[in-house]
């Protein structure tokens, strides 16, 4: 027992060591960050999406936890190895130092500073590791005399091996312990660990971004976000209904950066690079300062996004046209792809062609009227309606490079999805709210449906085995913008099954056939079930 303690106080000394170092060299070198970013790319894809179904946008917390939950697991065999062997418990917390720092040292944008904070949490470790189980080893003058006296100095094994137990020696035969030593080590080794995490903690603060974001002024964009007519949102009038617009403090976020980068405004470059006749590169304020700015209302889906499910959000974003930018740096005939890389390495895969044509394509600014939050790529990000995130909405954008896919597969064709990634036709259902009882009779069955870059035309409902019946549409928007819809129906008591599918303004009705996210986008009719009483 003392000696996985002992593990455990001397795991919480590295790490508190290495979260200090991390606060001078920046957050992303942290070992627990640095290790959950590579488990996120090692992990299989089928687990991923397990996560995200799971724990949502709390999948990073999970990771962390999950992370932390295995580092104590390991700390608590170490102690145990280290009180029968010392040189086998340091040889483990060097181990985990070495993991750390090659988790670190690969990392797309990783550098040689970025292994300090494990090298030097590992170091800590082994120094917390070695005081704490000295008093543990310690020979003990009372074991010795009981070895010598008992049965005039012939004891039997048994009596002996229970003596030395209740002396406290018994993980080592022929020790003894120390416990007032223990205590007074570990509250020392609890104190080191508290005082530098902490420590780290507040250094960390000066890479924060947020008053540097909120001290900067939006441009007017010369070309405005069409008025919202009467009756666009319902949200109103009708309770449990998703909004037109998602706030920004809710909007999903599904992301592989466990620590959020954080770019100063000052400090940021977008470079153009690959198949351009003349390419350059943008400050902030080369950006903000164009006078082809545009305001447009846009619904982004995440690929992981199930039939029925929450990762999708709706914005009024400002932002740079794409194909405007891409022309006025000569962008090649020849480039099928365009290869964005965010400022810690990820990389997005878009087709050139949709970043050409698709009119309201951009580099984002603004998001519902204020800089982009930081969690939501601040400064810059791309957007391309009508397609997945994966594959067009790069946050934290650093690097545009015109390419090819045969020359190159961005982070997520890499490991399987698909390298287009068109959003498919989707409508839930937003309330009744399913499994949850409401009085029978008259209510309303309503929820939101999207077909990006060519709008909704019809919603149907079906309820139980009944037929199909088209619900009202709001106003319509914009074509990028997702539709609410209503039906009125009327409910008798007992258990109902409430089906919606949605036709696009060019024909096409949503599929029945069901299909994962996995590697494409999730396909089929939204289904719930509700109870009347």
């Amino acid at each position: 027992m003392f000696g996985g303690l002992a593990g455990l106080v001397a795991a919480a000394v590295a790490l508190g060591v290495a979260e200090l170092v991390a606060g001078f060299v920046g957050p992303a070198s942290s070992p627990v960050v640095a290790v959950g970013g590579a488990a996120i790319t090692l992990t299989p894809e089928s687990v991923k999406h397990v996560a995200i179904t799971t724990f949502g946008e709390d999948d990073k917390i999970a990771l962390v936890a999950g992370t932390l939950a295995v580092i104590a697991a390991y700390a608590l065999g170490i102690g145990l190895v280290g009180l029968r062997s010392r040189r086998l418990g340091v040889l483990g917390i060097a181990l985990f130092g070495g993991i750390g720092a090659v988790a670190a040292l690969t990392r797309p944008e990783g550098g040689p500073f970025d292994a300090l904070p494990s090298v030097a949490g590992a170091a800590a470790g082994v120094v917390a590791l070695s005081a704490l189980l000295a008093p543990l080893t310690r020979p003990e003058p009372a074991a010795a005399a009981a070895d010598a006296t008992v049965d005039g100095g012939q004891a039997d094994e048994r009596v002996m091996d229970r003596l030395r137990e209740v002396l406290g020696s018994g993980d080592r035969k022929g020790s003894g312990m120390d416990r007032r030593g223990f205590l007074v080590t570990s509250g020392v080794a609890l104190g080191v660990a508290a005082v530098t995490g902490g420590g780290g903690r507040l250094l960390r603060r000066r890479f924060d971004v947020a008053e540097a974001r909120a001290a900067v002024a939006l441009p007017t964009p010369s070309s405005r976000a069409a008025a919202l007519p009467a009756g666009a949102d319902l949200a109103g009038e009708i309770d449990g209904v998703t909004p037109l617009f998602t706030p920004n403090r809710v909007f999903y976020r599904v992301d592989t950066a466990i620590s959020v980068p954080q770019v100063r405004p000052a400090d940021y470059r977008l470079s153009m690079t690959g198949m351009f006749d003349s390419p350059r590169s943008y400050t902030l304020p080369d950006l903000y300062g164009r006078d082809d700015l545009i305001e447009r209302d846009i619904t982004l889906t995440c690929v992981s996004n199930e039939v029925g499910g929450t990762l999708a959000g709706a914005a009024r974003w400002i932002g740079v046209p794409l194909g405007a930018l891409l022309r006025e740096n000569g962008v090649r005939a020849g480039s099928s792809q365009l290869v964005c890389r965010s400022v810690d390495g990820m990389t997005i895969g878009a087709p050139t062609r949709s970043a050409l044509v698709v009119e309201d394509a951009m580099l984002a600014i603004a998001m519902n009227g204020e800089p982009l939050p930081v969690e939501h790529g601040f400064p810059v990000r791309m957007i391309i309606p009508g397609l997945y995130g994966y594959v067009s909405a790069c946050k934290w954008l650093a690097r545009i490079e015109a390419t090819t896919y045969e020359a190159f597969d961005a982070y997520w064709v890499q490991r399987g999805w698909a390298a287009d990634g068109p959003i498919k036709i989707a409508s839930r259902i937003d309330t009744p709210t399913p499994l949850r009882s409401f009085p029978a009779g008259r209510r309303a069955i309503a929820g939101v449906a999207w077909a990006q870059t060519r709008g909704i035309s019809r919603v149907e409902v079906r309820v139980d085995d009944g037929e199909w019946t088209a619900a009202e549409l709001a106003e319509e928007t914009d074509a990028d913008l997702w539709r609410q819809w209503v039906l009125p129906f009327d409910f008798a008591v007992g258990r109902h099954t409430i089906t919606v599918r949605a036709t696009s303004a060019d024909g096409e009705v949503q599929t029945e056939a069901r299909a994962d996210p996995f590697p494409a986008g999730a396909t089929g009719w939204h289904t719930t079930q509700v109870i009347a009483a």
